[in-house]
């Protein structure tokens, strides 16, 4: 196998993934893991559920392989320092600390920032969710109690309202959207998800802009375009994040919402990859178009994926995009991007829940979501991902009747 020195910047779920299969598949060059934190690598998705929960214990859960790693004398992991240029002529990267690692292959997993909101800046109370010691100082906020405002109404800012009202904390959240979800599920889902927060107490502000926002000693005051005006103890910032690129930038790489790469992850620097959250990829399924995606399952694919470009190995095709939220005792799917489809089907589920399925206008399932007590709609989505991933087109009728076995329409579908 090769002996190439390979650098990984960012410890995150993407390199972290990345530096385990290289080994588990044979690679025998030294592989050196940059990463900002002091800690070892981490699961994020936690932070914006269980780590909020009163009933949980904030300790980081340790990323699968990270004891592998421990073990490995041929990985060297640089913590609590960031990576400050990259020299391409001389295959150099530098560190904050003064280091200078020489690579073979150099490879971006530098994931994404939380958004900041400008009318923000400088505020007591306010917080951001990224990393574990956010995750610990927000809990520690909402174990305090009073109001909590969360501005934004997408997937964090939902859990994050789950887990304050298991603590007792009376919550808003602020949207910009008519809907909640609106990036990333339909209107049926919006609506399911929306009722079972008001369900259990959350109030919502939708469809609405902020005006202002300051402390008034150590509330927040939210003040929004039509006047009306909210007073909270903690608030939560949830509206997107942003692609760490400015290492590749200022090397002169190709950006564009992301760092641009090829099938093979491959930036315009040949000796230069990308992936995970930083990166912007085609999505074969949707006949090339470019995304980012700011997802768990996609920075372990992606892992994958590269690990077979590097190591010479059979590059895995890309999947369907896919994302998940448990929010109460209720999870959400999706599989594939909601924006693709023009019509949508119906199906229901015994026990309350309830899929929906997104065709394109030429009868190909695109994208389908799913939501429902526990785990019940975690089959069904996995079957429709199936289904997207083979370019079906199945009947719309047999879709929406649940006397219809999904699985029976795979040796069925129509290309």
């Amino acid at each position: 196998m090769s002996e190439t020195e390979i650098v990984i910047v960012g410890a995150g779920e993407c390199g972290m993934s990345l530096a385990v299969a290289l080994i588990e598949a044979g690679h025998c060059g030294p592989i050196h893991l940059v990463g900002e934190e002091t800690v070892h690598p981490y699961e994020r998705p936690p932070l914006s559920k269980a780590h909020l929960e009163p009933s949980k214990t904030p300790a980081p859960l340790a990323l699968i392989g990270a004891q592998l790693l421990e073990m490995n004398p041929q990985v060297i992991h640089h913590q609590g320092v960031t990576a400050t240029a990259i020299d391409r002529a001389a295959h150099e990267l530098s560190l904050s600390n003064n280091t200078r690692l020489t690579y073979g292959k150099l490879v971006l997993t530098t994931g994404a920032t939380p958004r900041r909101l400008p009318l923000a800046l400088g505020l007591t109370g306010i917080h951001y969710l990224r990393a574990h010691s956010d995750a610990t100082e927000l809990r520690e906020a909402l174990a305090r109690g009073g109001p909590v405002a969360i501005i934004g109404a997408g997937f964090i800012g939902l859990e994050v309202a789950a887990a304050a009202r298991a603590h007792g904390n009376p919550v808003t959240i602020i949207g910009a959207q008519p809907r909640v979800l609106a990036r990333v599920a339909d209107a049926e889902i919006s609506v399911a998800v929306q009722a079972l927060h008001e369900d259990h107490g959350v109030s919502f502000l939708l469809s609405t802009s902020l005006a202002g926002v300051h402390n008034d000693g150590e509330d927040i005051i939210i003040t929004l375009a039509d006047g009306r005006v909210t007073r909270a103890s903690t608030a939560v910032i949830g509206i997107g994040a942003v692609p760490n690129v400015a290492l590749a930038e200022e090397a002169g790489l190709t950006v564009e919402n992301g760092v641009v790469v090829d099938e093979q992850l491959t930036t315009s620097d040949p000796h230069i990859y990308a992936a995970g959250d930083c990166c912007a990829f085609a999505l074969p399924v949707y006949d090339g178009r470019r995304v980012r995606l700011e997802s768990w399952r996609n920075a372990r694919d992606q892992a994958v994926q590269l690990t077979a470009v590097l190591t010479g190995g059979e590059v895995p095709p890309v999947p369907v995009p896919w994302f998940w939220s448990d929010q109460y005792d209720h999870s959400l799917q999706v599989a594939g991007l909601v924006d693709e489809g023009v019509s949508e089907v119906y199906r229901p589920l015994t026990g309350g829940g309830f899929l929906t399925f997104h065709f394109n206008t030429s009868g190909r399932l695109v994208a389908a979501c799913g939501f429902g007590p526990g785990q019940s709609v975690a089959r069904d989505i996995r079957l429709a991902e199936m289904l997207i991933a083979a370019r079906s087109r199945p009947n719309p009728a047999a879709i929406a009747d649940p006397s219809v076995k999904l699985k029976s329409l795979l040796s069925d579908h129509r290309c």
